[in-house]
């Protein structure tokens, strides 16, 4: 009952606090166009801005990977009743069967997997190569994602983890798909999603700085 009655109230706070934002999402005709096509999805943001996208995505049919520790098991609680399928695991706890979890989502048509690649212990915006592996075994694009926000408390520990406050603008942009061959090295394409990743930024923060 305490479990239950904290993710509900876990839920509605967020909800609460993302609600009385404004979202200013560009960018969501690059995943959508490959799911309804029928292509598999690999939904990427930085561990420090999770929430963001979670609230976004919270009405869609999502997979997602989440570590095993506490703080995860919160949000993974309050994702599963939005619908939310959670594969629990990361590279120092249950990975192999987390990873298998993560290919058997990915070869569904038109699936969705969502991800935070440095997630759950960091190293900061560095990915693991669990994400690049899996792309380039299920054929699964991966959108690269930005969030900015004007409004938001920042908690530290390995990482900076944003948390919005009411009464902000969130610029969330889904970037370009990006693809990945078989045949190149795991090394090369975590450089190629990093340059995505900081090309998404930029592109976010030039639009948020005009408005």
């Amino acid at each position: 009952m305490q479990i239950n009655l904290k993710t509900t109230l876990g839920s509605a706070l967020l909800k609460t606090l993302y609600g009385l934002n404004r979202r200013i999402v560009r960018g969501r005709e690059n995943y959508l166009s490959l799911t309804k096509s029928g292509e598999p999805v690999i939904i990427a943001v930085w561990h420090g801005h999770l929430l963001s996208i979670v609230h976004d995505l919270r009405n869609l049919k999502i997979n997602a990977l989440a570590g095993t520790h506490n703080d995860a098991e919160e949000i993974s609680r309050i994702a599963s009743t939005w619908g939310w399928m959670m594969i629990r695991g990361s590279s120092k706890e249950k990975g192999s069967i987390a990873y298998k979890a993560i290919l058997n989502a990915l070869r569904k048509p038109g699936s969705i997997l969502f991800i935070t690649p440095d997630g759950p212990t960091g190293p900061r915006r560095i990915p693991k190569a669990g994400l690049i592996r899996a792309a380039q075994r299920t054929g699964a694009s991966v959108i690269p994602v930005s969030v900015y926000s004007t409004r938001s408390w920042q908690f530290k520990n390995w990482d900076i983890f944003h948390v919005e406050k009411p009464f902000g603008k969130i610029f969330i942009e889904y970037g370009k798909p990006v693809k990945y061959d078989k045949s190149e090295k795991v090394e090369d394409c975590i450089t190629k999603f990093i340059k995505a990743m900081d090309f998404t930024e930029k592109n976010n923060l030039y639009y948020a700085n005009k408005k």
